[in-house]
C-alpha cells in the first residue's frame, strides 16, 4: 500500500469534540473524524462545492474526495444514530491559509487569491504573465 498524499486543509477546526447532551463522558463510546474528513464535510455540505471542486481545493482527485466524504458522513451518521461522541483529530493533511499568495517576477507585486480559484493569468499591477506562487508557511 502506498503512503497517502497529504490533503490540503484550509480551516483548522475550532471545536474538536462533540458529544450527546446529558450523557456522562464515561458512558459514551467515541468515533474519530479526521481533520481532512472534517474539511471534506465543510467544503461539500456547508460550502456546497461539487466533488470535483472540493477535490481541487484539497489537492486530491474527485474519486479520492468522494471516498473521503463518504467515510466522513458514515462516521457522523454513526455518532448521531448511535449516540456516540465525535473526536475530530488526526489524518493526513497540510494546514494552509485559506488564501494563496502570488508574486509578479517583473514588478514584485504580491497579492492574495482564494484557494481553489486557479492560477491568475497576469499581474493586476503591471499585467505581466511572469507569476510565481509563494509557498504557504503554515504546513503541518
Amino acid at each position: 500500500m502506498r503512503p497517502q498524499k497529504k490533503r490540503i486543509v484550509a480551516y483548522n477546526p475550532s471545536v474538536s469534540y462533540f458529544k450527546p447532551r446529558g450523557i456522562p463522558m464515561l458512558e459514551l463510546d467515541e468515533v474519530r473524524l479526521t481533520v481532512d474528513a472534517y474539511e471534506a464535510v465543510r467544503l461539500s455540505d456547508l460550502e456546497g462545492m461539487s466533488h470535483e471542486e472540493a477535490g481541487q481545493v484539497m489537492g486530491v482527485s474527485r474519486a479520492t474526495f468522494g471516498r473521503i466524504i463518504l467515510k466522513a458522513r458514515k462516521v457522523i451518521a454513526n455518532a448521531i444514530v448511535n449516540g456516540k461522541a465525535i473526536n475530530i483529530e488526526g489524518g493526513t493533511y497540510m494546514l494552509v491559509e485559506n488564501k494563496r499568495v502570488f508574486m509578479c517576477n517583473d514588478c514584485g507585486h504580491r497579492w492574495e487569491s482564494a484557494l481553489g480559484t486557479g492560477k491568475p493569468k497576469e499581474c493586476p499591477n503591471c499585467h505581466s504573465g511572469k507569476l510565481v506562487r509563494v509557498k504557504p508557511d503554515k504546513i503541518r
